[in-house]
């Protein structure tokens, strides 16, 4: 499942092969509550057609006939902006003034989109610059890399590839909604696992499969304050090592499937065979997701998901109450 970017940039390689003319567009500066964040894309084909937003559809409908009326005929890029001025925001619908600022690029060649492409479904990071006075564009690996978004007088420089970074401990069957799914969040997904019977598992696309040792594995993925590790094995031997390597780590989300009470067992022996501190303990979010109600594999996936976009963004999300399901009582599944 893919990113909204890499969705953009297949269908602009699908519009080009067909022999259509295509500019993209980035958004580059945002001022006030504009709708769309920086570095955010758009694709605009010679007839109108749209693939993704730069504004949540307030005005998209002006792109599209700037791209017709002069973008397409274009040679070099250009930078546009939507909700300067006061009528203007009210005009494209552009909430509390915000101002949305964007570079237009008719994509040709020497555009190198086909080449990003390439790179990022193989799991690469790549920073992409762009000449705005010849539309040339070169690209660079940008492993470790911030995310950067620059835009100047000579040239745009942006950031493509995974953002952030998840590692999860099992290759069971949740493991697979929840790499899956982590990368249409732009997650760039290791899978760990060194049991035999998990050795012959049809790989996912775009996924890394390891076999080391948990622990082992939680040192090589290295995690920084971008970067996830989810324990989903329900076996102590593997997940509690991963989970000793990773609440020492600065990953901003350390997560394990399992109950209540295997929880707090768990905790025990963190502290008194590994020698993790309260702190350290405190970090780790068990039973892992949003207490949802999941039952089935995909809906325990989508609440660790859930869970770990919260945290990402600072939002810490108060215990859920429940309130009846057409007669149903409450689950006592895992995520409960």
């Amino acid at each position: 499942m893919d990113n909204v970017d890499l969705n953009i940039l297949r269908q602009v390689v699908a519009w080009r092969a067909e022999g259509r003319r295509v500019v993209l567009g980035t958004v580059t500066r945002t001022w006030g509550s504009a709708p769309r964040p920086v570095g955010a894309l758009v694709a605009v084909r010679d007839d109108g057609a749209i693939a993704g937003s730069v504004s949540g559809g307030c005005i998209e409908d002006d792109l599209i006939d700037k791209t017709r009326a002069h973008a397409l005929a274009a040679e070099a890029p250009q930078v546009v902006r939507y909700g300067v001025s006061g009528d203007e925001a009210v005009r494209f619908g552009l909430p509390c003034g915000g101002t949305l600022e964007l570079v237009l690029e008719p994509l040709w060649a020497h555009s190198e989109i086909e080449a990003l492409l390439a790179r990022l479904v193989a799991g690469e990071r790549v920073r992409r610059t762009l000449e705005l006075a010849s539309g040339r564009v070169t690209l660079a690996p940008a492993d470790g890399a911030a995310d950067v978004v620059v835009l100047d007088d000579e040239r745009l420089v942006t950031t493509h590839g995974p953002r952030w970074r998840l590692l999860i401990v099992g290759a069971g069957q949740m493991s697979q909604y929840l790499a899956q799914m982590a990368q249409a969040l732009d997650y760039g997904v290791t899978v760990c696992d060194p049991r035999e019977e998990y050795a012959l598992a049809e790989p996912l696309p775009g996924v890394r499969h390891v076999r080391d040792m948990p622990d082992d594995a939680v040192q090589d993925f290295a995690p920084d304050a971008h970067s996830a590790v989810i324990a989903l094995t329900h076996d102590p031997k593997l997940d509690d090592l991963a989970l000793m390597e990773a609440l020492r780590s600065p990953a901003f989300y350390v997560g394990a499937i399992g109950s209540r009470l295997n929880q707090a067992k768990r905790k025990q022996r963190l502290a008194e065979h590994f020698g993790l501190s309260e702190g350290e303990l405190a970090r780790l979010h068990g039973p892992v997701g949003i207490k949802n109600g999941a039952r089935t594999p995909p809906e325990i996936a989508v609440s660790i998901l859930a869970e770990l976009t919260a945290v990402r963004y600072g939002w810490r999300i108060p215990e859920p109450v429940f309130i009846g399901a057409g007669g149903l009582p409450p689950p006592a599944g895992c995520v409960a």
